[in-house]
């Protein structure tokens, strides 16, 4: 294989990404035939089929999934070489570099305010934020499509490491006018018969509070069962019940009274916000400075204001 080329793996990776020979040719720039014929040569080149296109849907051979996961490692590696040399320009008086950010949904209420922060540091970076599910974000860790990312800590089996820099306050909240509102020191017994929003089953915010309501050896009646933290926050602002949710989710409503945080013994409850990184790699150029920079002011670029009594 001594004619294979980093052009040649890109190509195929956004070939493998896009699952379609038309959308890889649009991310790189070039033309159906000229992707195609690339795919073509490097199946020769490596002397096993890569890519089985079936109707516009293309799938990936067993070779192709390692090839997939070989070449990944080649362009990330091409990418910290080329971020060395551009720190070394930076500290130089210029100016540049890409930062790919892997948040969870939670972490891009504050995520902004790190990378604004670094923008100051680090004039002239460019900044993508790629946003999803915990699950996904170690996927594409792991698949070398992010290099860092923010989220809580993972899960022991997950190859990471995980450097904590933050806290995350969980709090009851409720509506304004709940009867419970502006009240202190509410015991847990007094929540037995509220009804609640949960998140949707599998979430990491419905299963810290199935733990927390474990601890205090109770049982609560689930009203409702919504996806995603906008739309808990609507229901409890309209009235329809109380739930749990992390402090970064409501800082606009709490501020502006449309929500209150109930005053619940022993409350509010805290988990680790986390820098995440592959376990072993090396980070250099603007992953390592946004990485400094996290651990050094991360806890207060991520800071939430907390009123149990509106």
């Amino acid at each position: 294989m001594k004619d294979l080329t980093l052009r040649q793996l890109r190509v195929f990776e956004a070939v493998a990404t896009q699952r379609s020979y038309s959308r890889a040719a649009d991310q790189m720039g070039l033309s159906q035939p000229a992707v195609s014929i690339q795919m073509q040569q490097l199946e020769n080149e490596v002397g096993v089929p890569l890519l089985v296109k079936i109707g516009r849907r293309v799938s990936l051979t067993q070779a192709g999934e390692e090839m997939l996961q070989q070449s990944r490692r080649v362009i990330n590696q091409m990418r910290v070489a080329q971020e060395a040399v551009t720190a070394f320009r930076v500290t130089e008086g210029a100016t540049g570099g890409i930062l790919h950010l892997g948040v969870i949904p939670v972490a891009h209420y504050f995520a902004p305010a790190l990378m604004m922060a670094f923008a100051q540091r680090w004039p002239g970076v460019k900044f993508k934020l790629t946003v999803d599910g915990r699950t996904k974000i170690l996927a594409m860790l792991a698949d070398y499509q992010l290099d860092i990312a923010i989220g809580g800590y993972p899960p022991s089996e997950a190859d990471v490491d995980a450097e904590t820099f933050a806290r995350q306050p969980h709090c009851i909240v409720a509506s304004p006018d709940h009867p419970l509102a502006g009240q202190r020191d509410i015991p847990w017994s007094a929540l037995r018969n509220e009804q609640f929003i949960f998140r949707e089953s599998g979430s990491a915010t419905r299963q810290f509070f199935e733990k927390i309501l474990q601890a205090q050896s109770m049982q609560v009646q689930v009203f409702m069962e919504l996806s995603g933290n906008e739309t808990i926050k609507q229901a409890v602002m309209a009235g329809m019940g109380i739930s749990l949710l992390s402090a970064h989710t409501f800082q606009t409503e709490l501020l502006g009274g449309q929500l209150v945080v109930l005053d619940v013994g022993g409350m509010p409850k805290m988990l680790d916000w986390c820098f995440l990184h592959r376990r072993g790699s090396l980070l250099s150029g603007t992953n390592e400075a946004f990485r400094q920079l996290v651990l050094t002011r991360g806890a207060e670029l991520a800071k939430c204001h907390i009123s149990k009594v509106l």
